[in-house]
C-alpha cells in the first residue's frame, strides 16, 4: 500500500491517471468480448460536438453526465460503449474556413470547390479535436479508439445510402417550397439555425383599392412592406359579414400594374387587426399554404442578397431600402392608412446575426407526413421515453404539426447531394455514385447537384452509421439499439426526432430507449451565458484551478433532469472541500491500516458502532443504485456526499479513534476491517462523480485491482443490514447533539470537559449507553459518564438537554467558571443599561420623533426591543449565578 501525498492536488494526479487509463484501454467497449463474457451491452452515444467548438459549461454538464453513466454501467459489468465523434457542422466550419481565407487575402470563390475543400479539411485536421482534447480533460471515458466523424468515410456511406433509399421510396423530393434563407451566408438554414428574437418594428396599414369601385379599399396591415410586391391575393375570413361582398374581386394592388383577387380563408382571424391579409406565397410560409389551396401564383421578389429582383422602380434595392422608398411612394399616392408600432418575433440566422427571409426556393426536402407515424408511435407504446416525461409532449407537439424538412444547403462543405443531372437531355438520377451514362439519352456528360446536405441529415444517423451502418458489422448486432441519449432541452425537435425517425425507418428499431433531459447551466444570476453578456465561465479555467472533480461534482451537485442550474464559483469551493475530506480521511485510514493487520474475512467481534457504519453503507449502495437507475444522478451524489462528510467521517472515524489509539483494545482489528471496507464501498459509489480522485485512493489503498472503474459496483447485502444497532448509534447520536448544542449555547469550549450524566427509565437504552461511553469522550467532550435510571445525586444547577429516549444532564459547575461569567455577564448588563438609556433618551425625545424620518425611528424602536431582550437574558442568568 503506497502511501498518499500530504496534500491532495489535482493537478499532480489526473493527466497522470487518465494517460493510464488510455494506455490500458479500459475505455474500450468490445462486442466480441461482451459476447464470448455473456455480458449485456449497454450503449450511449455522444451528441457529436462541432469542430468548430470549444469546451463550454454546457458541453461540460452534458458530458458529465453520459460519463457517470456509462462508468457506474460498466463497473455493473455491462460492455459499456460511450460512442465518441465529432460534426463537421456544415454552415458554422464553411464561415471559419472562409474569414481564415480572408485574413490571407484569398477569395473563397477564387479558389473553387475543389481548392476550398482542401483548405477546410486542412482546417478540421488542425482544430478540429481541439474540443475531444478537452473532453480528455474533463475526465470523459468514451471509447477513443471508435471516435468517428459525420463526413469519415463510414458515415459518408451510410448518408448516400439513407439518400438513396428514402428517394427511391419517394420519401425525398426536389420541389419548390419555402424555407428559411440567409441573405448573407446565401444558404437555406434549418429551423435549428433560426433564432427567434422580440425586435421593435412596426405595422403599416395600407389601402388596396377594389377594381372597378372608386373610393373604397381594403385595408390591410403588415409588417413587411416590401413583400407587397409579391402579393398575389388578399384573404377574409368566410364567415367575416364585412367582407362577404367583396369575396371574388379584384384589388388593385398599390405601387404595381398588377390585379390580385379577394379570396376567402378560414387562416384568417378575424379579430386580428383589419381582418384582412395580404398573401405573399414566396415569402411567407403561411401565406404559402393558402397560395396551394387557392392555385395562387408564387412570385420571388428576391435575389439571394435579399435585393429586389422586380423590375421598375425599386429592382436592386436591398429590401429594407426599398421598405424605405415603398412606403414613401404609398404616402405620395395617399394609401398608407397609419403606421402603428409593434414588437414581434423575428427570425435571425444564428450563425451571423441576419434577419432571416422565408422565400420558395427549388430545394431537396424528406416528406414527412409518413416518417412522422413511427416515431409519433415510439413513444405512445413506450418504446421511447424521456425523462422527464413532460418532454415528452414538447416532442410530440412538434412531430404531430411537422412540415417537410429542407434538406440541401448551398454550401461546399458537408455531404454533396447525390443527384446527377444529363448535360444533353436534362435526365436527373440519384445515386450513391455518378452513372457512367445517362440513362435515357446514354450521354456520359452528367454533373453533379451543386447543393450539399443539411448537416442534422448526417447527424440523424448518429446512433447506427457510428457502429458501422448499412454493413451487418459485430458492433450493430451487438451494440445497437442504444440505450440512453443525453441532452439538453433545447434540441429536442431538431436532433434527438430525427433520429428517432431515421432509426426507425432505416434499423426497424428505435435508435435508444431513453432520451434523459438536462437544462441550461445559468451564471449565479440566473442568466444564460453567452459572448453577448459576458458571463460564460470556460471550464477549462475552472479545472485549472480546482480539478476536473470538483467541476464535475459541482455541476451535478442539486441537478435534476430537465432543470436550469445556476454555477456559483462558492459551490466549486465547497466541492473542493469535500475532494480535500475525502482524501485526509482515506490518509487517516491508510495511516492506520498500516500499523494493524487488516482481517481477509469480516472479523467476529464488530461492535454496535462497526455494525452501524456497515448497515448505513449498505442501504446507502441499495439506495444509490435506486436512484441512478432512475436518472437521478444529483439526489445520488447528495446522498454519497452526505454518508462520507457526515457519517463515515464526522461519526464513525471519530468514534473508533479511541480503538484505533489502544493497542490493548480487541477490537481494533474490527474497526481497521470497517475503515477499509465502508472506504472502498464509498469510493467505488463516487466514482462515476468524481472519477481521479476515487482513483488515486482506491490504487493506492489495494494492489488487488488495477483501477475502480473496472472494479465491481457495490451490491446490497441482507448479512449486512444491522437494524438494531443502526437505532442505537442513532440513539447515541441524538444525545452527543444534544450535548453539543448545550455546549454551544454556552459558549463551552470544546477543552473544557465536563461530567454527563444520562437518564432514561427504559433499562435498554439505558444499556445501549453503557456499552456506548467511549464515544462521550470524543464527540461529547465528557470528562466522565454516569447512566442511571433516576436524578439521584444531580445537582439542582446541572444545565439540562433532552435526547432521544434519555435526559441528559451536566453540571454547570463543570462546564463554566463561574466567577468569570459573573464578571462577563455585569459587564454585559453595564454595556446594555446605556444602550437602553441612550435609546429611550431619543424616542422620549419630542424634537427627534417629530423631526426624524419614520425609517429611523422603527430603527431605535428595534433597538430597544432587542437590548431589552438581551437584558432580561442577562439578568436571568446572573439570577440563578448569584444567590
Amino acid at each position: 500500500m503506497k502511501e498518499l501525498e500530504k496534500t491532495y492536488n489535482p493537478a499532480a494526479i489526473e493527466d497522470r491517471l487518465y494517460q493510464k487509463w488510455l494506455d490500458n484501454k479500459y475505455f474500450h467497449a468490445d462486442a466480441e468480448r461482451g459476447k464470448r463474457e455473456g455480458k449485456k451491452p449497454f450503449t450511449i452515444v455522444m451528441p457529436p460536438p462541432n469542430i468548430t467548438g470549444q469546451l463550454h459549461m454546457g458541453h461540460a454538464l452534458d458530458n458529465t453526465m453520459q460519463d457517470i453513466l456509462i462508468r457506474y454501467k460498466r463497473m455493473q459489468g455491462y460492455e459499456a460503449l460511450w460512442q465518441p465523434g465529432t460534426d463537421h457542422a456544415a454552415i458554422a466550419t464553411e464561415v471559419k474556413v472562409i474569414d481564415k481565407l480572408k485574413k490571407e487575402g484569398i477569395d473563397k470563390n477564387d479558389l473553387g470547390r475543389e481548392g476550398f475543400l482542401k483548405e477546410a479539411w486542412k482546417w478540421k485536421d488542425e482544430y478540429g479535436s481541439r474540443i475531444i482534447r478537452q473532453l480528455h480533460k474533463m475526465g470523459s471515458s468514451a471509447d477513443w479508439d471508435r471516435e468517428r466523424f459525420t463526413m469519415d468515410e463510414g458515415c459518408s456511406d451510410a448518408v448516400l445510402e439513407v439518400f438513396t433509399r428514402l428517394y427511391e421510396k419517394g420519401y425525398i423530393y426536389k420541389g419548390s417550397r419555402i424555407i428559411n434563407w440567409c441573405p448573407v451566408c446565401k444558404t437555406s438554414i434549418s429551423d435549428a439555425e433560426v433564432n427567434h428574437e422580440e425586435q421593435d418594428g412596426f405595422f403599416w396599414h395600407i389601402n388596396y383599392p377594389i377594381v372597378g369601385e372608386e373610393g373604397r379599399f381594403v385595408e390591410i396591415a403588415t409588417t413587411r412592406p416590401e413583400t407587397m410586391l409579391g402579393d398575389t391575393a388578399v384573404a377574409v375570413n368566410p364567415e367575416d359579414e364585412r367582407y362577404k361582398d367583396l369575396i371574388g374581386k379584384m384589388l388593385k394592388l398599390p405601387l404595381t400594374d398588377r390585379e390580385i383577387p379577394v379570396v376567402a380563408d378560414e387562416y384568417v382571424d378575424k379579430e386580428f387587426g383589419t381582418g384582412c391579409v395580404k398573401i405573399t406565397p414566396a415569402h411567407d410560409p403561411n401565406d404559402f399554404e393558402v397560395g396551394k389551396r387557392h392555385n395562387l401564383e408564387e412570385i420571388c421578389i428576391m435575389n439571394d442578397d435579399a435585393t429586389i429582383n422586380v423590375p421598375g422602380k425599386y429592382f436592386g434595392m436591398d429590401r429594407y431600402e426599398a421598405r424605405k422608398a415603398m412606403v414613401e411612394d404609398l404616402k405620395e399616392q395617399d394609401l398608407l392608412v397609419k403606421v402603428v408600432p409593434h414588437s414581434h418575433n423575428v427570425g435571425t440566422h444564428d450563425r451571423c446575426g441576419t434577419t432571416v427571409e422565408p422565400m420558395v426556393k427549388p430545394q431537396w426536402f424528406v416528406r414527412m407526413d409518413e416518417m412522422a407515424k413511427p416515431a409519433i408511435e415510439a413513444l405512445k407504446t413506450g418504446k421511447l421515453k424521456f425523462v422527464p416525461e413532460s418532454f415528452g409532449k414538447t416532442y410530440l407537439h412538434w412531430l404531430e404539426g411537422i412540415r417537410d424538412w429542407c434538406i440541401s444547403r448551398q454550401l461546399w462543405w458537408g455531404h454533396r447531394i447525390p443527384a446527377y443531372y444529363c448535360q444533353e437531355c436534362g435526365e436527373m438520377v440519384v445515386a450513391k455514385s455518378m452513372p457512367e451514362k445517362c440513362p435515357k439519352c446514354g450521354c456520359t456528360h452528367l454533373k453533379q447537384d451543386e447543393d450539399t446536405l443539411d448537416t442534422w441529415f448526417s447527424s440523424a444517423l448518429w446512433p447506427f452509421s457510428t457502429l458501422g451502418w448499412p454493413e451487418k458489422t459485430e458492433e450493430m448486432e451487438y451494440f445497437y439499439p442504444t440505450n440512453v441519449l443525453v441532452t439538453g432541452y433545447d434540441i429536442i425537435f431538431f436532433w434527438v426526432i430525427r433520429m428517432v425517425f431515421s432509426g426507425l425507418e432505416q434499423t426497424g428499431e428505435c435508435p435508444f430507449d431513453t432520451v434523459l433531459i438536462h437544462g441550461l447551466v445559468r451564471d449565479s444570476q440566473g442568466r444564460k451565458m453567452s459572448k453577448s453578456l459576458g458571463n460564460g465561465i470556460d471550464p477549462l479555467e475552472v479545472i485549472d484551478k480546482y480539478g476536473a472533480d470538483a467541476l464535475r461534482m459541482t455541476l451535478m451537485t442539486g441537478n435534476a433532469p430537465g432543470n436550469d442550474m445556476r454555477f456559483y464559483w462558492e459551490r466549486v469551493e465547497a466541492s473542493r472541500n469535500f475532494a480535500n475530506k475525502v482524501w485526509n480521511a482515506s490518509r487517516f485510514i491508510m495511516m492506520n491500516i498500516e500499523k494493524a493487520p487488516v482481517l481477509d474475512a469480516q472479523p467476529a467481534d464488530l461492535t454496535m458502532a462497526d455494525k452501524w457504519i456497515l448497515s448505513k453503507a449498505n442501504s446507502l449502495v441499495k439506495e444509490v443504485t435506486e436512484n441512478m437507475d432512475k436518472f437521478e444522478l444529483g439526489i445520488a451524489l447528495q446522498k454519497v456526499y452526505d454518508f462520507i462528510w457526515e457519517e463515515f467521517c464526522d461519526w464513525y472515524i471519530e468514534m473508533v479513534k479511541p480503538r484505533l489509539w489502544d493497542d490493548n483494545d480487541t477490537t481494533k482489528a474490527a474497526a481497521i476491517w470497517t475503515l477499509r471496507t465502508v472506504l472502498m464501498d464509498s469510493l467505488k459509489l463516487l466514482h462515476p462523480f468524481m472519477p481521479f480522485i476515487t482513483e488515486e485512493i482506491f490504487c493506492n489503498l489495494q494492489e488487488e485491482e488495477p483501477s475502480i472503474m473496472i472494479s465491481s459496483w457495490p451490491v446490497y447485502k441482507e448479512e449486512r443490514n444491522f437494524g438494531p444497532e443502526e437505532h442505537a448509534v442513532e440513539i447515541i447520536k441524538g444525545a452527543v447533539r444534544a450535548i453539543r448544542n448545550v455546549r454551544t449555547s454556552m459558549n463551552v469550549p470544546p477543552s473544557k470537559k465536563a461530567k454527563v450524566f444520562v437518564v432514561s427509565e427504559d433499562q435498554e437504552v439505558r444499556e445501549i449507553f453503557e456499552h456506548s461511553k467511549v464515544f462521550f469522550g470524543t464527540l461529547g467532550y465528557a470528562s466522565e459518564v454516569a447512566i442511571q435510571a433516576d436524578k439521584n445525586g444531580i445537582a439542582e444547577d446541572a444545565v439540562s438537554a433532552v435526547a432521544p429516549q434519555a435526559a441528559i444532564y451536566m453540571p454547570f459547575a463543570e462546564l463554566v467558571d463561574i466567577e468569570k461569567e459573573v464578571e462577563r455577564l455585569k459587564k454585559e448588563e453595564e454595556r446594555l443599561a446605556k444602550e437602553l438609556a441612550r435609546v429611550n433618551g431619543m424616542l422620549n425625545n419630542e424634537k427627534f420623533v417629530s423631526r426624524a424620518p419614520q425609517a429611523k425611528i422603527d430603527e431605535e424602536k428595534a433597538k430597544l426591543s432587542k437590548y431589552t431582550q438581551m437584558m432580561d437574558q442577562v439578568k436571568e442568568r446572573l439570577g440563578q449565578l448569584v444567590k
